[in-house]
């Protein structure tokens, strides 16, 4: 059983806010900015960094929603913008790499017992954000893009220009790297030598059961396996914890709310009838 993604904005906020109603807008950028912040924490790894992307984002959406026409899903949109401020950080930065991958991520399962029994709040921030950084950035943009952010494999693939295919191969890459790292940190021994070898790959599969491409069969098989191997068994608690500890969305910093919501209303008190930005004056 997935979790569900984060909540967006209803398509009626969204039409309200493209048409210049100003409490609409106000209200949307409001219900998106915990997203965008979370995004820009988990693939730049630096909070003012995560703060300026946020509010560049912000503030892109609010000069260019009225070009929005819904052939893609808001949220698509969305993270369009921001990938494109996030690529801008890392090329700023001494050595990072000119480009990026192509990457992907999904909504999840509930874990039991959750995260927050093995560690605190603290440092499970600590241990994911190290889980993380070892990941390459591609593989990390699927991730938070999927299973942080909730988007489907096609939206991902849409965001980055990339194919399903491309996205659902790094994806699994990607969390069975992420599930490798941190569940020792959360508690999960890693399984026996001799029951790796005889067993299959119940964290690969189980990923894979994630994004449905697993038949009835295969899947039955693996839930009957999974059920009779305690080290299997504890490497799909792995995962699921892992994954679960992704969707903690971190609080959005009250300087950044109050700047964006500033901003933003300078921007709206120059909006026209039409709804585009008139040019500042002075």
């Amino acid at each position: 059983m997935r979790s569900k993604p984060p909540a967006g904005a209803p398509p009626s906020l969204v039409e309200a806010a493209r048409r210049g109603d100003k409490k609409a807008l106000e209200k949307l950028l409001s219900l998106e900015q915990a997203r965008i912040y979370a995004y820009g924490l988990k693939m730049c790894r630096n909070p003012e960094d995560a703060r300026d992307i946020a509010q560049e984002t912000m503030l892109a959406m609010s000069r260019s929603l009225h070009d929005f026409r819904g052939d893609a899903a808001l949220s698509t949109w969305m993270f369009q913008i921001a990938r494109s401020f996030c690529i801008k950080k890392r090329r700023r930065r001494k050595g990072a790499p000119a480009q990026t991958e192509d990457v992907d991520g999904m909504a999840l399962a509930d874990p039991s017992p959750g995260p927050e029994q093995t560690l605190g709040a603290k440092e499970m921030e600590a241990a994911l954000g190290e889980a993380l950084e070892t990941l390459p950035v591609g593989a990390r943009e699927v991730l938070v893009l999927r299973d942080v952010e909730g988007l489907t494999a096609p939206e991902v693939a849409k965001v980055l220009g990339t194919s399903v295919l491309a996205v659902k191969s790094k994806l699994h890459r990607a969390r069975i790297a992420l599930e490798k790292t941190l569940g020792p940190r959360l508690g999960h021994e890693r399984p026996r030598a001799k029951a790796r070898k005889s067993c299959p790959d119940v964290v690969a599969l189980y990923s894979q059961q994630l994004e449905g491409e697993l038949t009835a069969s295969v899947c039955h098989r693996m839930a009957q396996h999974v059920a009779e191997c305690p080290d299997c068994a504890r490497a799909c608690d792995s995962l699921k914890e892992s994954l679960a500890l992704c969707q903690r969305l971190p609080a959005v910093p009250v300087e950044l709310r109050d700047s964006v919501r500033s901003l933003v209303r300078e921007l709206i008190d120059r909006r026209p009838t039409d709804g585009r930005i008139a040019p500042k004056r002075g």
